[in-house]
């Protein structure tokens, strides 16, 4: 008698575990078909970036046979638009730099932190300096070309982190990675004449990823 009285403890012990094991998966699937039909019905679009301006202050480059050095400042104009109606955008953190052909040749600016509304849009301008920056002979010579031939093209770039709202509903983090091409020529251009005679051809749409 004692033995069958232990053997149904132990299957009202199962029975309870699977009960539990259930509800949590239901509660689980509901949760993940609210979050699908959320975004079905918004569909958060990604902001969108655009170069504004450029101007280059600073362009010197001391090239030797094994190494380089490379001294940059230029001040960019950068703007921010959320396409979104119903989905705001918290820019926690947003650095800012320049690169040359994927080398970063300017230190990260730190943009201060913003919420951006429904249709907002929010620009910036800072100034990005890199001195004395160690750089591969062979892109000191690949700029030398570039200038000579009256044309430098670099890439603004952006590496933060965003967070979408909802309603009062906040998300998680999201790693935010955007690129603008800069591109400088020596005649022609709307910008004013900056090192090298380089000025800023024409605003640039920006490539954004989330």
């Amino acid at each position: 008698m004692g033995k069958d009285c232990g053997n149904h403890g132990d299957d009202d012990l199962r029975q309870t575990c699977r009960r539990l094991l259930a509800i949590l998966l239901g509660l689980a699937l509901i949760v993940a078909i609210i979050a699908l039909i959320i975004y079905l019905v918004l569909r958060p679009t990604h902001p969108r970036f655009f170069l504004q301006d450029a101007t280059l202050r600073t362009l010197s480059l001391s090239n030797s046979t094994n190494s380089g050095v490379l001294s940059t400042s230029i001040q960019v104009t950068v703007a921010s638009r959320n396409p979104n109606d119903r989905v705001g955008v918290y820019y926690d953190r947003l650095d800012v730099y320049a690169s040359y052909k994927y080398q970063q040749i300017t230190l990260a600016a730190s943009l201060p932190p913003v919420y951006q509304g429904h249709g907002d849009v929010d620009v910036w301008s800072p100034v990005l300096s890199g001195p004395d920056v160690p750089f591969a002979p062979y892109l000191g010579d690949a700029i030398d070309k570039d200038v000579d031939a009256g044309y430098l093209i670099l890439q603004v770039k952006i590496d933060g982190r965003v967070r979408w709202k909802v309603g009062s509903w906040i998300s998680g983090h999201y790693h935010l990675f955007v690129t603008c091409p800069a591109f400088f020529i020596t005649s022609g251009g709307n910008g004013y004449p900056g090192a090298n005679g380089l000025k800023f051809q024409t605003a640039t749409y920006c490539r954004v990823e989330v």
